[in-house]
Order: C-alpha cells, then structure tokens, then sequence
C-alpha cells in the first residue's frame, strides 16, 4: 500500500508539474498575442521604441563586443590548429567566418543578451509591478502593455540582429588578428576564401533570421518574466533567475531547430 500511495503522489506531482506549465504556456501565448495586437500604437509613439533601443542595445554593446573578440581569437587559434593537420590553414577565414556568422554570433549574442538586458527588464519590470506602477497606470485608463511592453519587446527584436552582427564582425576581426599577423596565415588568401564560402543568403541570411527569432523569444521570456512576477522582492529575484535559465533553454532549442530547417538541405 504504502508503494502504491507513493507512485501515487508521484503521478499526482507530475500531473501538476505539466498542468502548471500548460497554464503558464496558454497565458504567454494570451500574452503575446495582446502585445503584438497593441503594437499598433507605437506607430504615434516611436520615440518609446527608441528609447529601449538604447536602453537594451546600446548598453549591452561593450559586453557583446569584447566578447566578440576574445571568441574571434579563439576561433583563430583553434581553427589553424584543426586546418594546420590537414595542410588547409588558408581556409582559416572561412572558418570563422562560418561559425560566427551560422552558429557563434546569434547563439553567443542572444545568450549574452538574455544575460545583460533580459534580466535588467525582468528586474524592472518586476519592480514596477511590485511598486504598483503597473496599477496606477491602470487606474489612469493607460494599458502597460502598450505603454511598458511593447516598446520594450519591439526594442529587443530591433536590437539583437544589431548586436549579433556587432559580435560577428568584431569575431572575425579577432581570427584575422590572430591567424594573420600572430600565426602567419596569408591576408590575401585570409579574406579571399572567406569572400568566395560566405553565401549572403544562405549564412548571413539565415544568421540574421536566428538573431532576429532569438530576440522575440529573448525578450518576450524577460518581459513575461517580469510581468507575471510576485510583487515582493524574492519574487522579483526568483524572476530574474527564471529568464536566464529559461533564455538560455529557449534559445538552444530553437538553435537546434533552426539549424536543422535551414542548412538540411
């Protein structure tokens, strides 16, 4: 019996556990839908976008820039390496640039950004909630979700392409400082492999495709996050926790599914 009653309360927790997810799914989607319905209103109000624009992109662009570099040196490194075995080394530029511009630069960007300016929204967010903000508004007949959320999310769907392609350029600058003075690999042949492998549509196209996703998911995450919040300081924390944990979820498994859609063929 006692076996039974505790396969019981397993089955029981389980059941919770997939309808508390379920339910927290259908409010995100109810969510998202409402915001993107509002969205309309920005179109009077742009300087709001703008304003998270620079909020959520221009303070996150050291973070993503450094960050940039140091990947670009080691990909340098590690891809003469690889190349070096097999007597391809001057293929070295492709190989940056590929992985910066396919996979690197809008997983790396959105799991940064997710880190930097997801939780700087969650904790905002969060805050107004627990300050009433988001009340008073609604008091005063303005609706927070066209007024709080929407520039925040159209300003972190503008921003992440923006900064992904900030941490490529700045990565492929770090594998050519690193393969071409430091190792000794030809310029010439540096940037010419690079111009003849990088296809416009089918890897830059599709890594601004990603970035582009990520940042919908990214910020929708830290908004909803900070929105849904319990109004009391270890709920905002326990917020911000969330959206980094799942961000970075979110972000790899929609890498996956990308990837497999895009480059199967």
């Amino acid at each position: 019996m006692k076996a039974l009653h505790k396969a019981l309360d397993i089955f029981g927790e389980l059941g919770f556990f997939v309808r508390s997810n379920l339910t927290s799914l259908g409010l995100a989607a109810r969510m998202f839908v409402a915001v993107l319905w509002r969205s309309a209103f920005l179109i009077k109000r742009p300087r709001l976008v703008s304003d998270q624009i620079l909020f959520v992109g221009n303070y996150s662009f050291v973070i993503i820039a450094v960050s940039g570099l140091f990947v670009g040196f080691v990909l340098g490194l590690q891809g003469y390496y690889t190349l070096n075995r097999y007597g391809s080394e001057q293929a070295l530029g492709l190989l940056v640039a590929l992985s910066l511009t396919r996979e690197l630069g809008p997983v790396i960007t959105a799991l940064l950004f997710a880190g930097r300016a997801g939780t700087s929204l969650t904790a905002e967010i969060g805050l107004m909630k627990a300050g009433e903000q988001l009340s008073a508004m609604e008091m005063m007949a303005v609706d927070p979700l066209s007024r709080v959320i929407a520039p925040r999310l159209w300003a972190g769907i503008i921003a992440m392409p923006i900064l992904a392609t900030i941490f490529t350029a700045v990565g492929i600058l770090g594998g050519y400082l690193v393969g071409v003075p430091l190792i000794g690999v030809d310029s010439g042949a540096f940037w010419s492999q690079m111009q003849g492998g990088v296809d416009l549509f089918t890897d830059i196209g599709n890594g601004v495709i990603k970035s582009v996703v990520f940042g919908v998911a990214v910020t929708f995450i830290a908004l909803y996050q900070g929105y849904e919040a319990r109004p009391t300081p270890e709920g905002v924390s326990q917020a911000t926790t969330r959206t980094v944990v799942v961000s970075s979820l979110v972000v790899l498994a929609l890498d996956f599914l990308l990837t497999a859609m895009m480059f199967s063929n």
